[in-house]
């Protein structure tokens, strides 16, 4: 197993590489806050084709392989890109699997980038999907509701609140006579449709959190190589230098991790589901592990607005949560290894 880039892949961490440094700066970051959504990236990111990526030829798409999308994942992570890139990926993704219509209709408006379409994790509670990722600019989400996988429109009701990730969550209404009239896209196979993109999607995520702990640890190691205390560079204390090269030892397992995850897509597809929720618990501990050293490193500047590490801080808590915790995610890792619980 060679998880080195290709020199086709090392031009695709380039290519999207260059667009987050033009496009996702700290200060578009900043100015993206708090809703978490910049605009013109995400356009920039349609035009492209990080959509279209994500999905074979048959549907329009390039083909791309999962490795491939967990390498772009990778920067928007490090950038930090405030765009729901991951979401629409494993939409896209799950559409193109589902097939029919109704679903290929929805999948060619997607990439076009006349809808936006993303997924809720969770079933609907109390006639409301909670804390849909990207929902607050989505205008369709796809959610399972019993045997059904369904696409619900999302109107002006959508309730968004304010989140430590500056992400754009909402509370979508999703009351029984709104399910009834969402269009089907599935019947008799969505639990596994669902589960299958939520594998995608905790691959995706492991590589955006390993992106971002490699780059919390990079400015943590700046800082420590420029501020001075008691005559010397404050990266020469143990008690700094150590804690930063085991949170860049880390990073670097995780990253591995999540490209192995992304390997066995294909290649080892029976250990897909395992490896996805390793990736991702250990990617979520180690950003947030790595982000609260970088940020200590900078003493009480770290908590300052105006210095970066806060916005990485805050971001690996956010992000990963969307999703599940790690404790949960481990969990998930045991369920595919031995079975769920109480079935022997």
């Amino acid at each position: 197993m060679d998880l080195r880039p290709s020199d086709e892949q090392l031009q695709l961490i380039d290519a999207f590489g260059a667009l987050y440094a033009k496009e996702s700066t700290a200060e578009r970051v900043r100015e993206a806050e708090p809703l978490g959504f910049d605009d013109r990236l995400w356009a920039q990111l349609v035009e492209l084709g990080a959509l279209s990526m994500a999905v074979g030829e048959s549907h329009g798409g390039w083909g791309a392989s999962m490795l491939d999308l967990e390498l772009v994942a990778e920067q928007h992570g490090r950038a930090l890109g405030p765009a729901p890139l991951l979401e629409s990926q494993v939409a896209c993704r799950l559409l193109a699997r589902t097939g029919g219509a109704a679903a290929t209709a929805l999948l060619a408006a997607a990439l076009a980038g006349e809808r936006l379409v993303t997924l809720s994790p969770r079933a609907p509670a109390s006639g409301v999907l909670a804390l849909v990722p990207a929902g607050a600019v989505a205008t369709d989400v796809i959610v399972r509701d019993g045997d059904r996988l369904v696409a619900l429109p999302i109107g002006d009701d959508r309730t968004r609140p304010e989140n430590v990730g500056s992400q754009p969550l909402a509370d979508v209404p999703a009351d029984r006579s709104r399910l009834a009239a969402a269009t089907v896209l599935a019947e008799g196979s969505a639990a596994e449709l669902v589960d299958r993109a939520l594998d995608d999607w905790l691959v995706l995520t492991a590589g955006a959190l390993a992106g971002m702990a490699e780059r919390a640890v990079a400015i943590g190691v700046d800082y420590a190589a420029e501020r001075e205390a008691f005559d010397q560079k404050i990266g020469a204390f143990q008690a700094v230098g150590h804690r930063l090269a085991d949170s860049a030892t880390a990073s670097a397992g995780a990253t591995l991790l999540a490209r192995e995850a992304a390997w066995a897509d294909e290649e080892e597809p029976a250990r897909r589901g395992e490896l996805a929720a390793m990736a991702f618990s250990f990617a979520a501990e180690t950003a947030r592990d790595a982000t609260d050293v970088a940020l200590h490193v900078h003493g009480g500047y770290g908590f300052m607005l105006e210095y970066d590490i806060q916005l990485y801080y805050r971001r690996s808590r956010g992000w990963a949560n969307v999703l599940m915790s790690p404790s949960t995610a481990a969990r998930r890792v045991a369920d595919r290894r031995y079975g769920p619980r109480g079935s022997n």
